[in-house]
């Protein structure tokens, strides 16, 4: 079905609607926690907590949501007192005695689980540099900053004491943290030397273009060796659309820095790759995990439906078409948007499901829990609103 050039002010229009009318008053009125700080985010459809625990990327997250909606948006006040809620919690209680950020805390601010995943330390950067910029409070920069170091320090062996696998017998990187990178710099640019950033982007998109991307598919695997080889085995062979897709928009924005055509279109030619393989034709939607040889998989979600993972997709698709304008992107746009607005939003009680059966069904009926929380619903409504 084509489109019409005036159909995307009715999406930019619908988007902007749903983050500010619904999305963003969710949060509002059910997460504060007013005793303890920080936030609850395992929230059931009607907004109630179901579990008082905090996981630190879903605080962070949410910190980063209201800073940035604040920088981008509109200065809204309250948005920046409910940031600063968040960080105070986190300044308290987020690390351990070396500046690792934990991976989960209780609801007063007792560890809980210990800071093997780096990816906590990605998002408290981003949160920090975002509020920092928001507040102009120079102690959230410095921590912002601080943190972004000790990534990058970690990166080469991420998960440090944690790491289960043993050494030397088979070692694998993982797609995560380079794509996770390429976005943070760009998050913290106004923080960092302008050779470093550039020298940090040039460095991780070769990464991601070069050892993860598979030439003879056009597919983005998960793991390869450090040389960045691939191993036929179920960690070698697996695909996750969903990062695939939202790494090639975090390169877009980069082309874009660079004013590079080329690198752009290439972004969009494997977004269009990847829902080429990933689409589900009998049931439609995007498949969660899958085998690049189509081989089983180990992930026994590999048939659900993800919200993030077709909001990624259609910030990736408003951004080639935005640039691009030929049929194919718009084609997929109206495609993806569709089956994503039909199944995900929840008219009743607001926000969205996260998680849905391969047929469409809702399988869990949470709107906030232990991976969703106030970002990729918020971020990619307002990347598609900002884009077109």
């Amino acid at each position: 079905m084509k489109i019409k050039f005036e159909n995307w002010t009715k999406y930019k229009l619908q988007c902007r609607q749903e983050l500010f009318e619904q999305i963003i008053p969710f949060w509002e009125k059910y997460s504060l926690d007013e005793t303890y700080g920080g936030y609850f985010t395992c929230l059931d459809r009607e907004g109630k907590v179901y579990d008082t625990d905090k996981f630190i990327w879903l605080q962070c997250r949410q910190v980063w949501t209201f800073s940035m909606l604040y920088n981008r948006y509109n200065k809204n006040d309250n948005w920046l007192h409910l940031a600063e809620k968040g960080a105070d919690f986190l300044q308290k209680y987020g690390t351990d005695k070396h500046g690792n950020w934990y991976f989960s805390l209780d609801r007063k601010g007792n560890p809980l689980i210990q800071p093997y995943n780096i990816f906590s330390d990605c998002f408290a950067a981003m949160a920090f540099a975002q509020l920092g910029l928001a507040s102009g409070k120079e102690e959230y920069n410095d921590l912002a900053i601080s943190t972004f170091r000790n990534i990058i320090h970690r990166q080469e062996n991420p998960k440090g004491i944690y790491n289960k696998s043993f050494p030397g017998t088979r070692p694998l990187k993982n797609f995560a943290l380079p794509m996770i990178i390429c976005n943070l710099a760009l998050e913290l640019k106004h923080l960092l030397p302008r050779d470093e950033v550039e020298n940090l982007l040039d460095k991780m998109v070769k990464e991601v273009l070069k050892d993860f991307f598979d030439a003879d598919s056009g597919l983005i695997l998960e793991n390869v060796t450090p040389e960045g080889n691939k191993v036929d085995t179920f960690e070698g062979r697996l695909l996750n659309p969903g990062h695939g897709i939202e790494a090639m928009w975090f390169i877009m924005d980069i082309a874009e820095r660079w004013q590079d055509d080329t690198l752009f279109k290439r972004c969009a030619r494997t977004v269009i790759r990847i829902l080429d393989y990933a689409w589900d034709q009998e049931h439609q939607g995007i498949f969660y995990f899958m085998d690049i040889k189509n081989k089983p998989v180990q992930q026994l979600e590999w048939d659900q439906k993800l919200w993030w993972v077709h909001l990624e997709t259609l910030v990736a698709l408003a951004k080639a078409f935005s640039k691009l304008q030929t049929q194919e992107y718009s084609d997929w746009f109206h495609k993806v948007h569709q089956y994503t607005w039909s199944h995900f939003p929840d008219p009743e009680f607001g926000e969205w499901y996260g998680y849905l059966n391969r047929r469409g069904e809702v399988s869990i009926p949470l709107k906030g829990g232990k991976w969703k929380g106030c970002f990729h619903v918020p971020r990619a409504l307002f990347q598609i609103y900002q884009t077109l």
